[in-house]
């Protein structure tokens, strides 16, 4: 049987458990809530991507200029920073490409702005950490990938579903 002092002492090892778990708890919510953490997306880079997205949208002439760059970019870089979000880079790339064409306009007010963002944080070569530094320069662009592709993924899975759906009389041929 155990003391008093024991079942006391027993007691606050408990409680001291449950309050690290509780607070690693509380911790793990904080990053959820707050993705801003990362230090890419708090820098003026990407705050100055964001903004200069937003007068983007409706500019035809620089939305195109950003895809071509952007695309350029793309096709000059390591897949490695970008791990799986990769496919997801190239997603955002035909998606303004087939929006500045007027092909496709189904993507939200909301998603656009964050994937043409994305697009300027990959194109700016003096982002967080510049694009020449070796082996490192292309994490913080990958890093915005990431959150932009987490944020926006249901218009970018929209766009891929709406690309290989054949529209009746338009990208279907008829059988010869």
């Amino acid at each position: 049987m155990l003391s008093y002092h024991q079942m006391k002492k027993a007691k606050k090892a408990k409680t001291k458990s449950h309050e690290k778990t509780k607070a690693r708890s509380a911790t793990k919510n904080l990053k959820q809530d707050f993705p801003y953490q990362k230090p890419a997306l708090r820098s003026e880079a990407f705050a100055r991507a964001l903004t200069d997205a937003k007068s983007c949208v409706n500019d035809p002439d620089r939305l195109h200029a950003l895809f071509e760059e952007a695309a350029g970019k793309a096709a000059s870089i390591s897949k490695e920073p970008f791990k799986e979000n990769w496919a997801y880079l190239q997603t955002m790339l035909r998606l303004v490409r087939a929006y500045h064409r007027g092909e496709y306009n189904q993507v939200s007010n909301d998603s656009l702005p964050w994937i043409i963002a994305a697009l300027n944080y990959l194109v700016d070569p003096f982002d967080l950490i510049p694009d020449k530094t070796p082996f490192l320069g292309f994490l913080d662009d990958a890093t915005v990938v990431e959150f932009v592709t987490a944020k926006t993924r249901q218009a970018l899975d929209d766009f891929m579903t709406w690309e290989t759906t054949p529209s009746f009389g338009e990208r279907v041929r008829a059988p010869d």
